[in-house]
């Protein structure tokens, strides 16, 4: 079988129920997005939602965030997850290599990602992929 890679343009049933599925698999204190909050993000200019899909079943979604700032286009790839059960089968690398390819299209002249320890498989992954670990700190305002 083969995993397809493709842009979520509309938010229909499959999507929303895809996605209440897949947030808790990636978040245990983020509640699954609403169809509205869906639309909402694919009609955003800066945010594409990728969906990896086989025989018409999604297996996993990331998002895609291109912007523009003064010193360049910069890319960030945030909530990557496929469902367990399709784990191990390269569906984390074609989403990555998607979103890889339309960052680069677009102008990005870096992609960033975050990624827990934890999360070993992962990022053996985005190493794999030429990610390279940043001497950086990573600050959060939470609201």
């Amino acid at each position: 079988m083969t995993i397809e890679i493709s842009v979520c343009d509309e938010v229909d049933e499959a999507v929303v129920a895809a996605f209440a599925e897949l947030i808790p698999q990636l978040s245990g204190s983020s509640s699954p997005p609403t169809a509205a909050a869906l639309k909402e993000i694919v009609a955003h200019d800066a945010s594409t939602i990728l969906l990896a899909t086989e025989e018409g079943v999604i297996l996993g979604s990331m998002t895609l965030v291109l912007f523009p700032i003064p010193t360049g286009t910069r890319a960030w790839i945030e909530d990557v997850v496929v469902d367990e059960s399709a784990r191990g089968r390269g569906v984390g690398e074609a989403l990555n290599r998607r979103a890889m390819k339309i960052a680069l299209e677009g102008g990005a002249q870096t992609i960033d990602l975050t990624s827990r320890p934890a999360r070993e498989a992962a990022n053996r992954l985005y190493q794999r992929l030429g990610f390279a670990a940043r001497e950086t700190n990573i600050y959060r305002y939470e609201v």
